[in-house]
């Protein structure tokens, strides 16, 4: 049976969280490690919200904020309906899962420790990691034609920097902060917003949305950022309904990690 095999995510930001939800609905047991003050902007659809509220739902499949030592006589033995949260912010409780699967899915552009004998098989998303060393597979994360593909020696396309394009809109519809301090808002995600409108501030330096369209993603009121954190992003699209359903990278993203699980099973590399 596919619950005995676990799955450990590090991260539950938007991207994680397509990984997340597609390992879970095909089957397996899926644990997620998060740091205590997630910076995930996505919040509607990402996991790591269930560190501050408790848990989340995100398209049928729920997340709650949980404690490792209640899971260690759950996972592997029976099948969950829900996915774990764990605050772990140094992975520590890795030894004590003993996932047969762990994916560094932070997308930080650099491997901050993870490494290919964390699990029998390691995969990480997004450049920064070298399958074959770092770990077994990388997803590609880059939008373009190889967006999912899964590489199993060598590196993802290198990082941009530049936002992906959404109807011609690119750094324009994110949102950055300046300086350090802390972020104030009155917004909430699915806010329609015009050009010149004022999403938040930062220790008195309001941030305008320089484009009309929806909030999609957005930090939560009050908290501590640090200078070129990402603080929001408006989609021109304005359509509400993007702001709550899992966008097409993160599916195709999700799908792909998915797939190399279920190759790893096929060649018996992978056993319960």
């Amino acid at each position: 049976m596919l619950h005995k095999i676990k799955c450990v995510i590090k991260g539950g930001g938007d991207l994680a969280s397509g990984v997340a939800y597609s390992l879970f609905r095909a089957g397996f047991t899926v644990v997620i490690l998060e740091i205590p003050h997630p910076t995930a902007v996505r919040r509607t659809v990402a996991f790591s919200t269930a560190v501050t509220d408790g848990f989340i739902d995100i398209e049928g499949v729920t997340a709650r904020k949980s404690e490792v030592n209640e899971l260690l006589t759950k996972i592997g033995f029976e099948p969950l309906n829900y996915i774990p949260i764990i605050v772990d912010p140094e992975s520590a409780c890795l030894a004590r899962l003993r996932p047969h699967v762990f994916i560094d899915a932070i997308v930080n552009k650099k491997n901050y420790g993870t490494k290919i004998t964390d699990a029998p098989f390691v995969m990480a998303l997004g450049p920064g990691f070298t399958a074959g060393s770092d770990c077994h597979a990388v997803i590609e994360t880059n939008r373009g034609h190889n967006l999912g593909r899964i590489i199993i020696s060598g590196t993802a396309e290198e990082n941009t920097g530049r936002p992906g394009g959404v109807m011609g809109h690119t750094f324009d519809r994110v949102l950055r902060n300046k300086k350090d301090g802390i972020f104030k808002t009155t917004r909430r995600i699915g806010d329609v917003v015009q050009k010149g409108d004022i999403v938040g501030y930062v220790n008195n330096y309001a941030f305008k949305s320089k484009i009309d369209g929806v909030i999609r993603g957005l930090l939560p009121d009050d908290f501590k950022v640090r200078y070129y954190t990402k603080i929001g992003d408006i989609d021109p699209r304005g359509d509400n309904a993007y702001c709550y359903s899992i966008s097409d990278k993160s599916r195709a993203i999700g799908r792909a990690a998915l797939e190399a699980v279920m190759v790893k099973i096929k060649e018996g590399l992978l056993t319960s």
